[in-house]
């Protein structure tokens, strides 16, 4: 529950980012969130695949952002080394890169690993009002462990976190 009342607060603090739990039943669950990022959109891409520098360590496995990294072509990992086991974990596959635009990737994100579930990870970018809007929707289903209605916004409160993450990376200048 501490886990839950953590990512609900993280998504009161982000009050650029609008964040919904679009939907849920006993074995699914579908999230959005968008956010308004004043970069253009070649910015906001390069920005987006370097998840070490944006990407919170609080939700890593080894507690380290600077051991993701992510290869933005198919079939590409968007995963992360465990130096101290000398291990690696994957959290996503790449399914879809389009450069500027959009990046898909499937996988079951932290402790959704532990279930029999798989997930569908996309993030569009698009041009507007002189920078770029970036829309992130998680839809997750299979056989889900404990209460949806607890997990999804807690899911929901966390990809928000790292969408900020990347949204002030992106902002940065001279990255």
């Amino acid at each position: 529950m501490r886990i839950v009342s953590a990512c609900v607060a993280a998504l009161a603090c982000a009050a650029p980012l609008h964040a919904e739990v679009v939907s849920q039943d006993a074995g699914r669950f579908e999230t959005a969130s968008t956010v308004q990022i004043a970069a253009p959109p070649e910015i906001v891409w390069e920005a987006l695949i370097k998840p070490n520098r944006w990407w919170s360590g609080d939700h890593t496995w080894s507690g380290d952002a600077k051991n993701l990294y992510l290869s933005a072509q198919a079939g590409g990992c968007f995963c992360e080394l465990l130096p101290d086991v000398k291990g690696s974990v994957e959290h996503g596959r790449v399914m879809l890169a389009r450069p500027g635009s959009e990046l898909r990737l499937f996988g079951a994100l932290g402790p959704l690993q532990a279930m029999a579930v798989s997930g569908n990870l996309h993030i569009a970018l698009k041009p507007r009002d002189g920078g770029t809007e970036v829309t992130l929707r998680y839809i997750v289903g299979g056989a889900i462990d404990g209460d949806v209605a607890a997990l999804a916004p807690a899911v929901d409160g966390v990809l928000v976190q790292q969408l900020d993450g990347l949204r002030r990376f992106a902002e940065t200048p001279a990255q």
